[in-house]
């Protein structure tokens, strides 16, 4: 898999989520399906390079997708506007791990794709399951 082509535009890792064709599990699939009210089969996703800019998760067309399109870069943070309005986060109603991008995208454009790449797995396993440290950011309980 081309880590690289499985990165989205605006930073989310699509090779790490768990809807991705060579991630998805069964139980995953149905769970999915029945929070959507859609067939298993529907669930798995390629990822948004090779969707052109669908999102499994998007009700609508990515405007992420269209704008790095239009001004002809890879990546958002290759942009002169970086980082702009689309990559705001929000508390209310915001979907995980959309939070994130603007993280990502930093860390991929001071310490390049690769790298970024590398650390990905632990960004999202902070990200998912770390607790929020005023001054520290997430951090893992200790075992």
């Amino acid at each position: 898999m081309d880590k690289r082509q499985m990165t989205a535009p605006c930073g989310l890792d699509c090779f790490n989520c768990g809807a991705h064709e060579e991630n998805i599990t069964e139980d995953y699939k149905a769970k999915v399906a029945a929070y959507r009210k859609v067939s298993p089969e529907a669930v798995v996703c390629k990822g948004c390079r090779p969707e052109q800019g669908k999102c499994l998760y998007a009700e609508h067309d990515c405007a992420t997708w269209a704008c790095a399109l239009s001004k002809g870069v890879e990546y958002c943070f290759e942009c002169d506007e970086f980082p702009c309005g689309m990559l705001a986060p929000s508390a209310k109603g915001a979907q995980y791990p959309h939070n994130m991008k603007v993280y990502n995208l930093s860390r991929m454009k001071r310490y390049g794709i690769d790298a970024w790449i590398e650390e990905s797995a632990a960004i999202r396993k902070l990200y998912y399951e770390g607790e929020f440290v005023v001054g520290q950011g997430p951090v893992l309980a200790k075992k």
